[in-house]
């Protein structure tokens, strides 16, 4: 590992110097809204002959900047799809040219006299970025931007999570700008198709990477949602309301005031079945309803966008969410012991449980010159959560019963957060040379309470039966900052140099007491007696400070960035009651990383990088008290754990054919962690004594994580994607393997738990027309495991999900809708279900004179087989788990889609 760090170390000191470079700037403006337009193709082209020097694509924000330019005369041209094309002839000596704002027109197009005769491309592969036409793919006219999405190749559900390109995607910007946070769904749900004209999907940098232009690996999977211009002024939107059998009801709305840069958007959901996020059919949600316990739920969500001045951006929203889930859920535990006597632990819980939820982002960009930029993110966040539980558990071991539990909780909890971040980037008259100044902080502050009654039977070596009644105050508190400068320098034509140092804090206190409720006689009064075993005063302090040095070179075709991190951190750790305790340490760490991109053709990219990191524990996993919550089933801090330290290796290609419209994916990732934090179990196989009056009954279990080796994971994925003319559909084809390494600790013996999961799936949509629409999808996944301690654990299972959703308008307004998906488990425990089939279905008629309105009978789960089963495997256990879910129910809904725009607006659009 010293030979691979100082390797990179001398990459960045050996690199060859050269003269400084020139630079282009400018930003691309829609002529008559005068909004920025990312994704824009900007070209260089030598005056003499027309042949390509450079080029770039603007960024979210409409902005290019071109640096690796020799001095000369050139014309430089902006390209965009439904655009006019921009030209300017330039002549480039020894400074920066600064072209400012250029505006282009939509292209013109007489109707009347052309016809379209060829298939519209797909899209296309700009740099990092994969952009496509949103004409290319046929959706109904009142489908949403989800619904379009799942239609793009590299873009499937899996599991309820939204994936691009075998990664969830975390943000979703319309027109460059972030829309409802980090809520995809929230996002997706009210936008419809039809406003959408081209999609593109890239990897966004953290806002500190987008300043300095040195990639920190803080990468998010990100979806920008490009309008057409004639969906940017008006107003649109979906409302719907709906009763049915079983008391069931909806009532819904999106709502989208659009004026150019100023962009309201308002949603609203009340409903109870299962629906987190509004759409106007309750049928065809695909995975995205949850499948754990009858959810009522109610939501009012504000996004606010606005170009207050021509310097000063604000992006905003805020979301409220009332949630209860009525749950009950059953499952089966088996444990890796170092013996051949086979543990089992199973328990039937049912629990009601109610959250409400404030949330509040605000973004402030402002553009104080052309050199100047200063950013403001504020997130505020406050939680409340109310939770009755009971549950039984028992552990078995050779078909005998060891122990059982009867648990009764009452707990409330409120959780507070607050996060600022401000950076400040300076860009200076010599190209390349910029500086950026950091500063994160942030408050955090939970508190709970809660009740709880247990009765304990320990049955062996003889019946002994404990009975609980007990109260339980937490409060723990966060406060976080760091404060972080970086400077770059322009080496030679291509490079550059980056200098940086950052300092954070991150201090925590965690304060909990237990106490035992005493009755008193001939009364209803309590006794409050504080344990003061089970109760603890804890802080930790974790100080950070790292130096890193870096080096990027920008060429035609290649892009590469080494850098050398030292970080130094020290961990304090202090318990203040039951008794005093102190511990500090201290880590010094080399951090070394590597980018390479390699651009052989400009619709082919092949990226690597190479990421070390290291992570500290938390203060619930530092600190050293016994939580009961399963008075069999103990758990506990531990102080003395230490960092992790990790490497990460990713190689990834992406390729798009814009000829045949085929696209590929393919990508390799691993990671290697030393002293992970994982989990270790003691399982008393006699009665122990933990001391200060703990005891340990046999058969129960004292769970505390601990750092261990031998941690790796190794992933692949690949998609391919294609149209096929003959049946107007595009086909994807995908899989993957997955292997991994997990160690564990059972009864101070180290086990491994080895797993390998095999996965393949196939889809296809339609691309037929506005009347008809399907998607076709089936997944499978086989997964075998083997434990390094016990042989007859191992297991293999499959897994196979289909679906099947049909839309389809015919007659005078006449909308059939269907969605069906089959699951189908193998090798689960006897007692979980392995299979069951959810049909969906609905019959409707379009109304009023534009069919803005739909009248539909709704069946959820037709054949009443909806089920939710799940295994969770890791190094210490294989669990199998099973919970109530939504059944059939029938109702009538009445939607209705709002349409009103500026251009060319008139009554029938009401």
């Amino acid at each position: 590992m010293k030979s691979l760090r100082y390797l990179f170390f001398l990459t960045v000191l050996s690199l060859p110097l050269f003269s400084n470079a020139q630079s282009i700037t400018g930003k691309i403006l829609d002529e008559k809204e005068n909004l920025s337009i990312p994704g824009v193709s900007i070209v260089v082209l030598n005056k003499a002959d027309s042949s390509l020097a450079s080029g770039a694509i603007t960024d979210l924000n409409g902005k290019f900047d071109i640096s690796d330019i020799k001095p000369g005369d050139y014309l430089i041209e902006a390209r965009y799809l439904g655009y006019q094309s921009f030209v300017k002839p330039i002549s480039l000596q020894n400074t920066r040219i600064d072209l400012g704002n250029i505006k282009i027109a939509e292209a013109l197009t007489e109707l009347n006299e052309v016809t379209v005769s060829a298939r519209r491309s797909l899209g296309t592969q700009k740099g990092d970025t994969t952009q496509f036409n949103a004409n290319a793919f046929k959706t109904l006219s009142d489908a949403t931007s989800q619904q379009l999405l799942e239609k793009i190749p590299g873009i499937n559900m899996m599991d309820g999570v939204l994936q691009a390109q075998g990664e969830s995607i975390v943000q979703i910007f319309v027109d460059g700008k972030p829309f409802f946070g980090t809520d995809v769904k929230a996002a997706l749900q009210n936008l419809p198709a039809e406003a959408v004209e081209s999609i593109q999907v890239f990897d966004k940098l953290s806002d500190k990477a987008s300043f300095s232009g040195f990639d920190d690996g803080e990468r998010e999977k990100t979806i920008n949602i490009i309008t057409n211009p004639a969906y940017r002024t008006g107003q649109f939107g979906k409302m719907t309301t709906g009763y049915g059998s079983n008391d069931r009801y909806l009532l819904g709305m999106g709502l989208n005031a659009f004026q150019n840069d100023q962009r309201i958007t308002i949603t609203g959901l009340s409903n109870n079945i299962n629906a987190l996020n509004y759409s106007g059919d309750v049928n065809t949600m695909g995975e995205s309803r949850p499948q754990d316990g009858i959810i009522k739920y109610n939501a009012l969500g504000i996004n606010y966008s606005d170009l207050i001045t021509n310097k000063l951006q604000l992006n905003s929203s805020y979301q409220y969410r009332d949630r209860t889930n009525n749950g009950y859920s059953s499952l089966v535990r088996d444990y890796t012991l170092n013996t051949e006597d086979e543990q089992r632990y199973s328990e039937e819980k049912s629990n009601v449980r109610r959250n409400k939820e404030h949330a509040f982002d605000l973004r402030l960009t402002y553009d104080i010159d052309s050199s100047n930029h200063l950013l403001v993110v504020t997130k505020v966040s406050a939680e409340t959560d109310m939770e009755r539980s009971d549950f039984f558990g028992k552990t078995e071991q050779l078909d005998k019963i060891i122990n059982q539990t009867t648990n009764t909780s009452n707990v409330n909890s409120t959780n507070f957060d607050f996060t600022n971040d401000i950076y400040y980037s300076k860009r200076f008259q010599k190209v390349g040379r910029t500086a950026t100044i950091g500063i994160e902080s942030g408050n955090h502050l939970d508190e709970d309470y809660g009740v709880r009654e247990a009765e304990n039977i320990f049955y062996d070596p003889e019946e002994e039966i404990e009975n609980l009644d007990q109260k339980t105050v937490r409060q723990r508190k966060g406060l976080s900052w760091e404060a972080d400068f970086s400077y770059t320098e322009p080496l030679g034509k291509m490079g550059r140099l980056k200098f940086e140092y950052e300092i954070g804090n991150r201090i925590e206190d965690s304060d909990q007491r237990l106490s035992d409720l005493i009755s008193e006689e001939n009364s209803d009064d309590y006794i409050s007696i504080l344990d003061t075993a089970l109760s603890n005063k804890f802080n930790s302090t974790y100080l950070k400070q790292e130096s890193e040095l870096g080096y990027q070179y920008s060429g035609k075709k290649i892009k590469l960035q080494a850098e050398m991190s030292y970080e130094s951190a020290s961990l304090k750790n202090r318990q203040h009651f039951p008794n005093e305790d102190y511990l500090t340490r201290t880590f010094q760490n080399y951090l070394p990383t590597l980018r390479v991109d390699y651009k052989p053709k400009s619709t082919q990219i092949l990226e690597f990088d190479y990421d070390t990191n290291t992570d500290a524990p938390s203060v619930g996993e530092l600190q050293k008290v016994i939580n009961i919550t399963n008075p069999i089933q103990l758990k506990s801090g531990n102080p003395d754990l230490v960092q992790s330290y990790s490497n990460r290796f990713r190689l990834r290609y992406k390729s798009t054919n814009v000829d045949t419209d085929r696209s590929f994916i393919a990508d390799v990732q691993s990671s290697f962690e030393n002293d992970r934090i994982s989990s270790s179990t003691l399982i008393a196989e006699e009665k122990m004594d933990l001391g200060d009056g703990i005891v340990l009954e046999k058969g129960a279990q004292l769970s505390k994580p601990v750092n261990l080796n031998g941690y790796w994971k190794i992933k692949t994925y690949f998609n391919y994607g294609l149209p096929i003319d003959k049946i107007k559909s595009n086909v994807g084809l995908y899989g993957g393997v997955e292997l991994s390494k997990s160690p564990g600790m059972i009864n101070e013996i180290v086990s491994f738990t080895n797993a390998t999961k095999l996965r393949a799936g196939l889809s296809s949509s339609s691309n037929i027309s506005e009347k008809v629409d399907f998607n076709i999808s089936t997944r499978a996944t086989y997964t075998m495991v083997n434990n390094s301690l016990r042989q007859n654990i191992n297991n293999n299972y499959f897994n196979l999900n289909s679906r099947v959703n049909y839309n389809w308008i015919f007659g005078k307004g006449l909308v059939y809708r269907m969605e069906l998906n089959h699951q189908l488990n193998t090798g689960l425990a006897k007692s979980i279900g392995q299979s069951f089939v959810l049909l969906n279905m609905s019959v409707g008629k379009k109304i009023f004179r534009n069919q803005r309105g739909e009248l539909s009978l709704n069946v959820f789960d037709l054949l009443n087989q909806n089920t939710n089963v799940k295994r969770t495997v890791n190094e210490l256990y294989i669990e199998d788990r099973q919970s109530n879910v939504l059944n059939r129910y029938f109702m009538m809904t009445f939607t209705y889609n709002l349409r009103h725009f500026s251009l060319g607006a008139s009554n029938s659009d009401f």
